[in-house]
């Protein structure tokens, strides 16, 4: 995984959880068979209220059309994202829809937890609310060595805090995966 991520940012509020992220419905699908798992990202922010869809404005679609990976590749929330049941199925389809990074205030524990042993998405938590001074649409450049993120839309740049050795993790592709690399386990 690349140190700078740049990509679209795709906004939402507080409370997103797990069947906003990916409805029930939708856990149907196979996640080992290739044509499957789009199904994942197609349906992936399928469910959010159509007033927090792409905040501030609304109504924003996630994907458009057939798809199944969207124009946002990163997606800045506020506080307890991912709440709701324990779905590793949430980060698997934003992984799949195309989403990189998931910047939120703070994050409901199974949702980070499974973004990180999955290694589907990093998790960055911001010390201050940036869902109301990024908008949807906006170019986002994400600096992992320096922990910053820098809305190059308006030229802001705001101070994330730390991954530790959670990026390590995602990098080498989750928690068994980054076991092995480092001899944990064969």
């Amino acid at each position: 995984m690349e140190k700078k991520i740049i990509g679209k940012a795709y906004v939402l509020g507080d409370n997103i959880d797990t069947d906003q992220i990916i409805p029930a419905e939708h856990l149907v699908y196979s996640t080992s068979d290739p044509e499957e798992i789009k199904k994942y990202g197609h349906f992936a922010l399928s469910s959010v209220p159509l007033d927090q869809a792409g905040l501030p404005e609304g109504g924003k679609p996630f994907i458009t059309g057939d798809n199944y990976q969207s124009e946002y590749s990163i997606v800045i929330g506020g506080t307890n994202f991912g709440c709701g049941s324990s779905r590793e199925h949430a980060p698997l389809a934003l992984q799949t829809a195309g989403v990189k990074v998931v910047v939120a205030e703070s994050y409901a524990r199974i949702f980070y937890r499974n973004s990180v042993d999955g290694g589907f998405v990093v998790p960055y938590e911001s010390a201050i609310k940036l869902n109301d001074k990024i908008k949807t649409g906006d170019t986002i450049e994400i600096n992992i060595d320096a922990d910053i993120i820098k809305n190059h839309s308006d030229g802001k740049s705001y101070q994330l805090n730390p991954l530790g050795d959670v990026f390590e993790i995602v990098e080498a592709g989750g928690l068994f995966a980054f076991a092995r690399t480092v001899g944990m386990i064969s």
